[in-house]
């Protein structure tokens, strides 16, 4: 979480809602193949929602406003009735999505002479309620946001709740509010449990349905108690609109996959698709791993701005019926190696909905088996594609080779009628596309079978940029692939000379027959990385291009502190005291990799944490090379001097370095790599 001395109040705020949803949503258009159903996951198998108050029996699907407008002047009365507009006429209310939610800074600064809540004027003159029945004529639901404490989370500091539990409750319920979203703020130390408590009661005693969304933030792990009060609790703190930021959270919230089910859900917070910080691959991992999570999906971008793209993500009926399916089951991680993962979550018809994560920065080779992610041997099995709409044949092996940072999403059955389907094969990439301007650089491709039936004809073609150089310098196709069999195809790749230094994308093209006739087509891009190897001599690493980086606010920063963010915000790096010239500031999470091209030996610096971050910060800084830790730090706080970190990278043909947050969330976690050198 973030945290800037000069806005305290406001970056303590960690809640942002949790979407809401009474009843079962079912996804519309969703084809799954049929499967046989035990008892305990049939359709009909009702689970009791632990909260008991019926609500949310499915995770909620809707909108909350914070993240793309946070308490700025487009939050008001039109914005609101244009996202209920906007659910109605894209299609999103058929997808699933009820909720209209409002988030803080609704309200007056201060209760009136009777102790009442009131609507700002400036953004909602006619009111909540006439908002609220505006929202309900469209067929949808609304939800608000307080505080259990005596002040919101806005530096405004807006009212709250405590010690008003039952008027504020009953004034939400006569304005027709569906939902409500709880937040921590301002809590005068009184015991999370007890003041989340009170609200409970005070929502029940209204008589009104209202989903109950406990934010604490998971500061007391509400998953062991909120689900005898709440239908969701957050589980970490704000989520940002950053690749790191949705990847820390996501870590923190999949091994609490036991507290989640009908009723009561874990809250990783709300959705940043379309908010423009992560590509649309990042994007459709972070809507893929929602859903497998069985979280709720609440869309945190302005819609009236939204690009034909996100509505794409947002829509996808088949990956909305995996976060929707009744069964309520949250996805378990059954491996997570050197950033590959395997998620699968069981569903009520018997089949797996299993993800396939690629968290590192190039293509990775992912697979499991339909054994090993709980499904009955069979025959054959069907893997359908839920990004491509597609549906494949296996003879149980479940694999594919993901782009960076990239999700395919499977739905695998035990399925009579798997043979109606073309067979599965994987495209992969066995060199790593780091290239160099102007020189020939030899990757191999692989196409392998993985079908119950065997691909016939294929052939592999492998494309790059215009300029670029391609050449096939063995076969590029085979008669026929059964399952487990590899057409390996060798390529020349040449980048011309002065291509600039940074990603660039190839494209695997194989085409293949069914055993029908049917002709099948699958491609999978790569990320091609053109790189200059590093200066002979002493080089201030920071200097160097930069193959990737994640940071958890902002971008990493050279030569200056991170400023949580835009770029440039920073501050001299200042650790204990000491101000050092060069380096990079940076955030955590956060991860930057550097081409060493096998030429360099040691890495040097001095680190910690910035003293901008006042008395926070706790984080570890960690140098890896080609895989391997080569050196870590331990946990470092704001209270320690600048430590010294050496490390052997010799012969890696890439560094990477890492600062994680020291294992109790991202709180005022500036880190700085200063004085940071490589010998080459």
């Amino acid at each position: 979480m973030r945290h800037l001395p000069t806005r305290t109040t406001r970056t303590s705020r960690r809640g942002v809602i949790g979407a809401l949803m009474a009843g079962l949503l079912c996804a519309a258009g969703t084809t799954v193949p049929a499967v046989a159903e035990s008892p305990a996951s049939a359709p009909g198998h009702a689970v009791a929602p632990q909260s008991g108050n019926g609500l949310a029996l499915t995770p909620p699907m809707g909108f909350n406003n914070w993240n793309s407008t946070h308490c700025r002047a487009e939050f008001d009365e039109s914005m609101v009735k244009g996202i209920a507009d906007i659910f109605v006429e894209k299609g999103l209310k058929d997808a699933g999505y009820r909720y209209v939610n409002l988030d803080d800074c609704w309200a007056k600064p201060q209760r009136n002479a009777e102790g009442k809540l009131e609507a700002d004027p400036q953004r909602f003159p006619n009111g909540i309620k006439e908002v609220a029945d505006y929202v309900h004529s469209k067929g949808l639901k609304i939800g608000i946001y307080t505080s259990a404490g005596t002040k919101t989370c806005a530096s405004v500091g807006f009212p709250g709740a405590l010690g008003h539990e039952y008027s504020d409750a009953q004034q939400f319920a006569d304005w027709g509010i569906d939902y409500l979203k709880y937040d921590n703020c301002n809590n005068q130390g009184v015991d999370a449990k007890q003041r989340y408590t009170t609200m409970r009661d005070a929502l029940a005693a209204t008589g009104r349905p209202i989903v109950y969304s406990i934010c604490e933030w998971g500061e007391n792990k509400p998953w062991e108690w909120a689900g005898e009060l709440g239908n969701l609790w957050r589980t970490t703190g704000d989520i940002n609109d950053s690749w790191a930021s949705m990847l820390s959270i996501m870590k923190k919230n999949l091994p609490l996959a036991a507290a989640a089910g009908p009723g009561h859900w874990n809250d990783p917070d709300m959705l940043e698709v379309g908010n423009g910080g992560m590509t649309d691959t990042e994007y459709r991992t972070h809507f893929s791993m929602w859903s497998v999570m069985a979280a709720p999906l609440l869309i945190g971008s302005d819609l009236r701005k939204a690009s034909t793209e996100t509505f794409e993500i947002l829509s996808n009926h088949e990956v909305i019926a995996v976060d929707q399916d009744p069964l309520g089951k949250q996805g378990t991680v059954l491996s997570s190696v050197d950033g590959r993962w395997v998620v699968a979550k069981e569903m009520a018809d018997g089949s797996r909905a299993v993800a396939l994560f690629n968290e590192t920065g190039s293509a990775q080779r992912i697979a499991t088996t339909a054994a090993a992610v709980g499904l009955p041997k069979a025959d054959g099995y069907t893997m359908r594609d839920l990004w491509q709409h597609r549906s494949y044949n296996t003879a149980g092996t479940v694999a594919a080779t993901v782009p960076a940072h990239g999700t395919v999403l499977l739905r695998v059955a035990a399925d009579g009628e798997w043979a109606a389907h073309p067979p599965a094969v994987e495209l992969g990439l066995e060199s790593s596309p780091l290239i160099e301007a102007g020189r020939t650089a030899t990757l191999t491709t692989t196409v392998t079978g993985l079908g119950r039936t065997p691909a016939k004809k294929i052939s592999a073609l492998l494309t790059g940029p215009s300029g670029w150089q391609v050449k096939a310098v063995s076969p590029t196709g085979t008669p026929a692939l059964p399952a487990g069999r590899t057409l390996a195809t060798r390529w020349q790749v040449t980048a011309p000379a002065g291509t600039p230094t940074g990603t660039y994308d190839l494209t695997l093209d194989a085409r293949y027959r069914s055993p029908d006739g049917t002709l099948v087509r699958s491609t999978v891009p790569f990320r091609a990385h053109v790189v200059v190897a590093p200066p002979s001599g002493a080089n201030h690493l920071g200097d160097l291009p930069q193959l990737s980086a994640a940071n958890g606010w902002g971008p990493v920063e050279r030569d200056t502190s991170n400023g949580e963010s835009g770029a440039g915000d920073g501050h001299p790096l200042t650790i204990g005291g000491a101000v050092f010239a060069k380096g990079l500031g940076v955030h955590a999470d956060s991860a930057v990799e550097f081409y060493t091209g096998g030429a360099c030996g040691t890495v040097t610096a001095r680190v910690g944490v910035d003293d901008e971050a006042g008395a926070g910060g706790t984080v570890a800084f960690e140098v890896w090379a080609d895989g391997e830790k080569a050196a870590s730090t331990g946990v470092l706080t704001n209270a320690m001097p600048a430590q010294p970190v050496t490390a052997d990278v010799s012969g890696a043909q890439v560094v990477r370095l890492v600062v994680t947050d020291g294992g109790d969330d991202v709180d005022s976690d500036h880190a700085d790599w200063a004085d940071l050198r490589i010998t080459c």
